[in-house]
């Protein structure tokens, strides 16, 4: 059994404009003086949009999601997303995980639909080799941090400081395959492995 998920490995580029961004809340919340707070920041360097999780999947399996997920994704041109807005999860008066997204605007637009049909017909492909279907859409986002303790406190101050209505600057991720990650727990953090990718299309057809 492979613990697995398909993702979208993003660019140097991009991992260092997270990283910035990440530095900069870091400095907003230590200033603000966040008392009995503890938040767990994700190294960009691990980071990846991660588009579906099978969790522990029988290596056959595997195999034979390669051959359907590569005529899926052949059949689907590739999408630019941008990530330029904060948010958190499950809500601002308490937040677990702060987040960084599309704008809303993106999300309901052409592009935006675009990468809804795609993750719909790889969401098909799974259920039809007995993986557990999605319920809820897809919803592209990259985790920046886990709020550990004192969420109210964090929410109080990003509420205040207005920080997540503001747009940051980080760029686009290309979209060009999707790729299958074994995922291994170790003491010091998971250790990520590529198995495979399957390219999207280039233009339409």
């Amino acid at each position: 059994m492979t613990r697995a998920f398909l993702a979208v490995e993003l660019p140097p580029d991009l991992r260092a404009a997270l990283s910035a961004v990440q530095q900069d809340l870091k400095r907003r919340l230590e200033r603000a003086a966040v008392r009995q707070s503890r938040m767990s920041w994700v190294q960009p360097a691990s980071m990846h949009l991660t588009v579906k999780f099978l969790g522990d999947t029988p290596e056959d399996l595997l195999e034979l999601l390669h051959a359907r997920i590569s005529k899926t994704a052949a059949e689907h041109p590739m999408i630019q997303i941008p990530f330029s807005r904060l948010g958190t999860f499950p809500r601002l008066q308490q937040p677990r995980v702060l987040w960084v997204g599309p704008p809303e605007s993106w999300e309901q637009g052409n592009e935006g639909d675009r990468l809804q049909a795609l993750y719909r017909a790889v969401d098909e492909v799974c259920r039809a080799v007995g993986l557990a279907a999605e319920a809820r859409p897809f919803s592209p986002h990259l985790t920046l941090a886990r709020i550990k303790e004192g969420e109210r406190q964090i929410g109080h101050e990003l509420a205040q400081s207005r920080v997540l209505d503001q747009p940051v600057t980080i760029g686009l991720l290309p979209m060009q395959s999707l790729v299958m990650m074994r995922s291994e727990l170790r003491p010091t953090g998971s250790v990520y492995t590529k198995l495979w990718d399957c390219s999207l299309a280039r233009s339409f057809a």
